[in-house]
């Protein structure tokens, strides 16, 4: 596997070794001990899934302490733009995001510590996102910043996306006092 950090802290891409032929291919996904070899050292309690169709726009999420997650996001079927922001009070790239492609046909992962918001946009006609997380989900604990927040400037590829009642509804940056420190 390679593990390429990005300018953010902490924000890392990572590409499985592919072993294809005929018949298909085979990867290995997660190493718990190749990963923390390479920094990440969370324990994963949950794998999650969503499917979603072209242009849904789901983000930016986060769960706050003191349940906050790790994620490990993968595609393995399609294709999204996958962001992450930091939200680390004292950060020096606070405010600022990463964004990847994630697809089936590239096999990226994106790790995303936590202190970060996380979102995709569906590209594809429908894509299915997996996802590993560090802490059970707490509704309660559940909070986002919008996608759409003109100081962080996020350039989605496609017009117009479909946004549930819920994102349409959370923080502006400026109204949002972090409970994350780096």
């Amino acid at each position: 596997m390679k593990f390429q950090k990005l300018k953010i802290d902490g924000l890392i891409v990572v590409e499985p070794l592919v072993h294809g032929d005929e018949r298909g291919f085979f990867l290995e996904r997660y190493i718990k001990r190749v990963f923390s070899e390479n920094g990440v050292n969370s324990d994963f309690v949950q794998d999650n899934h969503s499917q979603s169709t072209r242009g849904v726009l789901r983000g930016l999420h986060f769960q706050a302490p003191p349940h906050a997650q790790d994620k490990l996001v993968w595609v393995v079927s399609g294709e999204v733009f996958d962001v992450a922001v930091d939200l680390r009070l004292g950060s020096p790239t606070f405010g600022q995001g990463e964004a990847v492609t994630l697809s089936a046909e590239n096999k990226k992962m994106f790790f995303i510590p936590q202190g970060f918001a996380h979102g995709f946009q569906v590209v594809s006609e429908t894509a299915d996102v997996l996802y590993k997380i560090s802490d059970y989900y707490f509704p309660e604990l559940d909070m986002g910043i919008r996608w759409d927040d003109p100081d962080l400037g996020i350039k989605w590829p496609l017009p117009n996306p479909i946004v549930s009642a819920k994102d349409q509804k959370i923080f502006l940056l400026k109204d949002f006092k972090s409970p994350f420190t780096f």
